[in-house]
């Protein structure tokens, strides 16, 4: 042996994007590339990076493999540093080539730590190593694999277990079920998150009970979107609901939820729905006139599928489907992450159903981008979506034991603070 360690730098080329887009897939390639090459693997760290991108490191007692991807160009760089004679960094390189599908590459050898540069202290290394050996499991070791939501200014990095439960692709988008240490089983759809158990009950009992309990009367109701069954959940909570309808376009989405969020897909199964698998915007355009007391749209950010459902055309077809006095709620993205469609949609309300008659309703959620989200509501007629009668919210909340929802939540919500004021012209 002429020196301590072998460096290889290696850029990997013309990569399948998808599989340098996925976090689970590359540690899992990192690791085993790692113990295929004879080393022993001591935990991994990787983090994903949305929309694009992963990063991460495995370390190993023989030192380490780190890696940094870019989907977009097909391009992985990666670097493979091993100690001693036992590990051959070559196989990593040959078995990553193969997982990321690299049609072309360039690889730079270094010895590190020239053994004629430098002078051995009197200890053996070789015992210490062997002894070390001994309380390691090869087995186990720590995984700390990252799910990050990022745009170019900020991010959200939720630690999970490495485990991708569900993953499908449809014609629409990526859906996901992965497990995380603090929020739970969670629903990602395009590596956003969507839907985790820790706090979806902020969202759909915000999405559903101010509209319901304020306007005292709802008996049909539509819902757009909101496929992992959470808001019919809680409209199908009020005995006065007779029928609800909803609308999801992608049924990947529904089996996720049903197979791994159960607590909150549980109504799917419910008499009084009836579940459609279906386009929501041609749906609403081909609805009869007057025939819904509550619409609500419950859908993703204003990208693929749920573009659409950002459109004056669509919020008239809106309009024309609630009955007289009908509320439209509608998912309103955050005043601070996402300015301009928050104030967009503002505007587009108003146009369809006057400047009076459109309210804005802001929630705390955690593991959305900002940690403050928003609704908008159009009422139809001369409801008061802003006030209810506290014992009729306290007594419901109670009986149902929700975690977000109570009177002085539902009058508070509506209070909106200077600069969205400033953003919607109301100061």
């Amino acid at each position: 042996m002429s020196a301590l360690g072998r460096h290889i730098l290696v850029e990997f080329m013309g990569c399948n994007p998808e599989i340098l887009n996925d976090v689970f897939v590359i540690e899992q390639g990192m690791v085993k590339a790692a113990t295929k090459a004879g080393a022993t693997v001591i935990n991994s760290t990787f983090h994903h990076f949305s929309p694009y991108g992963v990063s991460g490191v495995v370390v190993i007692q023989e030192s380490h493999l780190a890696i940094h991807t870019w989907p977009e160009y097909g391009y992985a760089a990666v670097d493979l540093f091993t100690c001693g004679d036992s590990v051959d960094p070559w196989i990593s390189f040959d078995y990553l080539k193969k997982v990321f599908e690299s049609s072309n590459y360039s690889a730079l050898e270094m010895k590190r730590g020239s053994l004629n540069l430098l002078q051995r202290m009197h200890f053996d290394m070789n015992n210490i190593r062997e002894e070390a050996k001994k309380h390691i499991n090869p087995e186990t070791f720590n995984r700390n694999v990252w799910f990050t939501d990022k745009d170019e200014n900020q991010a959200l990095s939720l630690r999970y277990t490495g485990e991708v439960l569900y993953d499908k692709t449809s014609e629409f988008q990526r859906t996901r079920i992965i497990d995380t240490y603090a929020y739970g089983t969670t629903l990602t759809i395009d590596n956003m998150v969507m839907c985790t158990e820790k706090d979806e009950s902020h969202y759909h009992e915000m999405i559903s009970h101010p509209a319901i309990l304020s306007h005292g009367h709802i008996k049909k109701v539509l819902v757009i979107g909101g496929g992992d069954g959470g808001t019919i959940r809680e409209v199908l909570r009020h005995s006065s609901v007779e029928k609800v309808t909803m609308v999801e376009i992608d049924e990947n989405v529904i089996e996720a939820s049903k197979m791994y969020l159960p607590s909150v897909s549980r109504s799917f199964n419910h008499p009084k729905l009836k579940l459609i698998v279906g386009d929501g915007i041609k749906f609403v355009e081909e609805a009869k006139p007057e025939s819904y007391d509550l619409i609500i749209v419950d859908g993703s950010d204003p990208v693929g599928p749920a573009e659409g459902l950002f459109s004056k055309k669509f919020y008239e077809s809106c309009f024309n489907a609630l009955t007289p006095n009908g509320i439209l709620v509608t998912q309103a993205e955050s005043p601070l992450f996402n300015d301009r469609a928050f104030v967009e949609l503002n505007g587009c309300l108003k146009e369809v159903f006057g400047n009076e008659k459109v309210k804005t309703l802001l929630f705390h959620i955690p593991t959305y981008p900002s940690g403050t989200w928003s609704f908008q509501l159009g009422v139809k007629g001369d409801i008061d979506v802003t006030n209810v009668k506290d014992e009729c919210a306290e007594t419901f909340g109670n009986n149902h034991l929700l975690n977000y929802y109570n009177a002085n939540v539902h009058r508070g919500a509506f209070a909106l603070p200077n600069f969205v004021k400033r953003m919607l012209n109301e100061l």
